[in-house]
């Protein structure tokens, strides 16, 4: 039984798949989860190693390069990049893009081992390795609780309380604090008093080590029970420090710590990290979700639980949100479900005014019905509401309706011929069935290069590719079943009756006529025709030179940041001033929401394209956001003047926050080679280039500034004789400027390092350094410092050293300014050849990364499974149609739509992006699409036993409605997405390409297909 036929006669099975995909699609949505942006696995670890004392190369080469080794053992990696700087080393591991999220735990597991196993190769004094697998966890949520009258330890307490309590929200996955400053007890020992009662500094150090150990004292059995034996001296208060009797001092007198130190608690000296809002200190609260969940609704439970703790929320202290993405996520999904029902209004609206009002609103119906179904299958796949899943909705609109369309026309048709609808739908679902089928899973086959890309940027778009899948198969499934069940009840059961022959003749109208004139004209000139078409194709090529390049358009969020390097070796405390002016002169701009800003490091990853910045006490960056979208550009402008002016030390860098994956600068030099100096020479020439160049704008590179360090000559022959060796020296020499950690004091669960330090009046600056005393253990007297020191020198060192997959990298940062209407890609192209000219000495290498690496990377994955994509395609096609040349007729055509994707991008001005090129493939769907409903007709047609030009000529023009409507209706569908700037490129790709080359498509496939199989040309008059 035909299928059409089953589904006609079968009325409860047609209802009951309705009501399925209306029930079930209207559930899946409202359980569908909902996210800004699609997830992505962020495929990087990072390794941290603290080796407190070490210079930058020392980490480099006993630390950094012994680990980047055992790491590269792993078939995995895929880049290893490293920094050093003085006592640390991190190394950032990226995973190949061939392994997804469900391998990546065991990987990790892997290096965890792989690191482990080579700690026992490291020098003394260095720490374990700590693997960071967590680096792409998002925190879509970013509070910042601030209190102007409360001292950091009251923020914490009650940031410990809202954090506790955030964590049992369902949903929540992961709750952090940033911003918070480490407590400690200060120990502010004088060293006059000291040497007075002839007290060792050593002495009180190991005192304050072990009296607060947690150790085992072991068990005793009593009558038979087993019980510990716990001995009392631990702290219990800060206060009971001063009571340690310092062992070994006098010989009749006790002596307290307190009687030679003062004892307080209080906050590092040297912070790492500050955090600020709107200039007053706060600690930020980063809460990330759990996979799959629906942000929106978890981010109202996450305010219901702020609303009910509130109560505990001293007075003064506000909690304000600096980030809120269940907010964003709220008004881009339903700005996206707006443009999505606005859409499928233009699509009806067309096919209602194109189709008549009953054909309209069947056709509707079915694309409302596909949307549900669709909505079903994306519940089941797990794939949320977001910006890819929504435009892939959008995108499909159009090609929805296209095998609807021509059902419906083909049940219109056989009406008007005299059949009953059960007939037409019979014979037309008979014949389009297979071709629809196949034209459908060629339109599908034309994303999948998206779907099968290996790489983050093809795993970021992927669902369009998962979406188009199941709207388009369930496209045809509906076109084929419930459509025919619906034409029925819509245009009832018997044929239309005729009065006369001329009135049933559908290609009358004043279209049709001016239609058929010049496909005649070009069907009689045949090759002029086809010149002309090549003519114009060879136009667009050229013309497409003057488009213009980009990867990833920035983001709409009324956001913007700004990077702050100050010059390399600046003291936190003085990065923090700096950026106190900075945010004291942003508060005076208009149309300013919030000024927030972190110092030290990047704020955490709130949003998956954002790249946090790595440990530099010389680093801010500043985040503010607009009252409006509108307002960004003025505003960065108006603040880039004013703090360009008041801070000319600074380096700044302003950015709009990225939708797609994103790099530290858009034009990257790599340069590679052993020695420092070269390095830096080379990288002076880069610079120049690049700073010469009009539009360019953040030129700096990744080894900053030479830092000064101050050398003390130990003088080893005169220290031995005083019994006092290197150690000795640099304990005390921190002991007197930084302080040296001698234990920890407990308190519940806080465990506060114990520092001892000098006090406030002895605390000893440069000029007094040869004052400073230092214990002899051979004298059992304090000695002058300068007595084992043979004064100092002032050298300069790297203060850091970048490696990439093991060697010694260099890399020059450049950005395009947004004052200029430049794209980086144009920037690119000025400064390459002039960069690659310059001679490089043997053994150093120069390459690209940036934008032209990542568009690179994205575009190589993508066309890595494009040749298997286009040759199921072809095969498709030879398979439909049982030939070779028929399949190149269509196949000539696929490239006429460049004629309007030039034509399209120059007459908006968009630039040409991953999202434009995503377009061009999924144009070559439609195209072939469109071909083969018209060839099969063709074939149809000349089956039957037409004359072979009139059944070209006549298939043709039978088949202009249902193309031009699926060509219209994709169009107008586009419509709304081409003011988001993500999909702007795409909208204009489909938009002008779909238009010319559907027209191209209506006029040329016929003449090909005359040349090809040598048909003779006769006037269609004469039929």
């Amino acid at each position: 039984m035909n299928i059409a036929s089953y589904f006609v006669k079968n009325s409860i099975i047609s209802w009951m798949f309705t009501l399925i995909l209306l029930i079930g699609g209207v559930m899946s949505f409202f359980g569908l989860g909902q996210l800004e942006d699609p997830p992505f696995t962020i495929k990087d670890a990072v390794v941290v190693t603290v080796y407190p004392g070490a210079t930058a190369t020392e980490v480099e080469e006993e630390v950094t390069y012994p680990i980047e080794k055992a790491i590269q053992a792993l078939s995995y990696v895929d880049d290893i990049v490293s920094i050093s700087t003085p006592g640390m080393s991190q190394i950032t591991v990226t995973i190949k893009n061939t392994y997804g999220p469900d391998e990546l735990p065991q990987i990790w597991d892997e290096l965890r081992r792989k690191v482990g196993d080579m700690t026992s190769q490291l020098p003394p004094g260095v720490y374990t390795p700590l693997v960071n697998d967590d680096f792409g966890d998002v925190y879509g949520v970013m509070m910042m609780v601030r209190g102007d009258d409360y001292s950091y330890q009251d923020l914490l307490d009650y940031v410990d309380y809202v954090k506790r309590e955030l964590e049992l929200v369902p949903g929540v996955s992961k709750v952090t604090l940033e911003g918070q400053q480490q407590e400690q007890v200060f120990i502010e020992v004088s060293l006059s008093k000291l040497a007075s009662f002839q007290i060792d500094l050593t002495l009180i150090t190991n005192l304050l080590n072990s009296q607060n150990m947690v150790v085992d004292s072991g068990n005793i059995r009593i009558a038979g029970e087993n019980l510990s034996l716990r001995p009392t001296g631990a702290f219990q208060s800060v206060e009971e420090l001063g009571d340690l009797i310092i062992p070994g001092t006098s010989k009749d007198k006790l002596i307290y710590l307190k009687d030679v130190a003062t004892i307080h608690r209080g906050f590092q000296e040297i912070p790492d990290h500050f955090v600020t809002f709107d200039q007053s200190q706060a600690i930020n609260i980063g809460i990330s979700f759990s996979q799959g969940v629906n942000v929106v609704e978890i981010g109202k439970a996450v305010n219901d639980k702020l609303t009910d703790i509130d109560f505990a929320r001293p007075a003064g202290m506000t909690s304000e949100f600096m980030y809120n993405q269940p907010v964003e996520v709220d008004n881009s999904v339903r700005d996206f479900i707006l443009n999505l029902v606005a859409a499928v209004v233009i699509v009806i609206i067309v096919l209602l005014i194109f189709m008549g009002v009953k054909s309209g609103i069947l056709i509707g119906l079915i694309l409302f019905l596909t949307c549900l179904g669709t909505f079903i299958l994306m519940l089941m796949a797990e794939i949320e509401l977001q910006r890819i899943s929504l435009g892939a909705l959008i995108i499909a609109l159009g090609m929805l309706v296209d095998n609807a369309i021509v059902v419906v026309e083909g049940i219109l048709m056989g009406r008007q011929r005299g059949q009953s609808t059960l007939e037409a739908a019979k014979s037309i679902v008979g014949q389009v069935m297979w071709p629809l089928l196949g034209a459908t899973i060629i339109a599908i086959t034309a994303f999948a290069p998206i779907g099968l890309s290996p790489d983050s940027t093809g795993e970021f778009a992927g669902s369009l590719f998962w979406v188009l899948l199941f709207s388009l198969t369930l496209s045809w499934v509906t076109a084929i079943t419930l459509t025919p069940f619906f034409a029925q009840l819509f245009f009832g059961k018997e044929a239309v009756a005729q009065s006369s022959e001329e009135e049933s003749d559908p290609y009358k109208g004043a279209f049709f006529v001016g239609y058929k004139a010049l496909l005649d004209v070009c069907m009689r000139f045949r090759w002029v025709s086809v010149i002309a078409v090549v003519v114009a194709f060879a136009i667009s090529i050229m013309g497409f030179g003057y488009v213009k390049q980009s990867f990833f358009p920035p983001s709409t969020t009324p956001i913007f940041l700004v990077d702050v390097w100050l010059p390399e070796g600046t003291d936190i405390r003085e990065t923090r001033e700096a950026i106190a002016g900075m945010e004291q002169i942003a508060s005076k701009l208009d149309n300013v929401e919030f000024i927030s800003s972190t110092i030290g490091k990047g704020f955490q990853r709130f949003m998956l394209t954002y790249e946090p910045q790595k440990s530099y006490a010389a680093f801010a960056q500043i985040a503010i956001r607009t009252s409006d979208f509108d307002m960004l550009d003025s505003v960065m402008s108006t603040y880039r003047k004013q703090i360009e002016a008041e801070f000319p030390q600074a380096q700044l860098k302003f950015k709009r926050l990225e939708i797609g994956p994103s790099t530290d600068a858009k034009i990257e030099a790599r340069i590679q080679g052993s020695d420092p100096d070269v390095l830096r020479d080379i990288a002076t020439e880069v610079m120049v280039i690049f700073n010469v160049t009009p539009g360019t704008v953040n030129v700096r590179h990744d080894w900053r500034e030479r830092t000064k360090f101050i050398e003390p000559k130990f003088n080893e022959t005169q220290a031995r004789r005083l019994g006092i060796n290197k150690e000795d020296v640099d304990h005390t020499l921190n002991y007197a400027f930084a302080g040296l950690q001698t234990g920890l004091y407990r308190e519940g669960t806080n465990l506060l390092p114990i520092v001892a330090r000098l006090p406030d009046d002895e605390r000893v600056n440069i000029e007094s350094i040869n004052s400073l005393l230092i214990w002899s253990p051979t004298l059992s007297v304090y000695v002058p410092m300068q007595q084992v020191i043979n004064g100092f020198d002032v050298k300069f060192e790297d203060q850091i050293i970048q490696r990439r997959d093991r060697k010694r990298t260099l890399t020059i940062f450049a950005d395009a300014d947004f004052k200029y209407d430049i794209l980086p890609a144009e920037l690119f192209n000025k400064v390459r050849p002039q960069i690659e000219a310059i001679k490089l000495p043997p053994g150093y290498e120069l390459e690209w990364g940036g934008e032209y690496e990542s568009s690179g990377d994205a575009s190589a994955a993508l066309f890595a499974s494009l040749p298997m994509g286009f040759m199921v395609m072809f095969l498709i096609t030879v398979f439909l149609f049982n030939s070779i040349r028929k399949p190149l007729v269509i196949w000539c055509c696929v490239p006429l739509a460049m004629i309007g994707i030039t034509m399209g991008l120059l007459v908006m001005g968009t630039p040409f992006g991953f999202m434009a090129l995503l377009a061009m493939l999924s144009l070559s769907g439609m195209l072939l699409k469109n071909g083969i409903v018209l060839l099969d007709q063709i074939n149809l047609d000349i089956s039957e036993g037409k004359e072979p030009f009139k059944a070209v000529f006549e298939s043709t023009v039978s088949r202009v409605r249902p193309v031009c409507m699926a060509a219209i209706t994709t169009i107008l569908g586009m419509l709304p997405l081409v003011t988001d700037a993500f999909f702007e490129s795409m909208a204009a790709v489909i938009m002008f390409g779909l238009g010319v080359a559907t027209i191209l498509t209506l006029l040329i496939v016929p003449v090909l297909y005359t040349i090809f199989f040598s048909i003779k040309y006769r006037s269609y008059k004469e039929f």
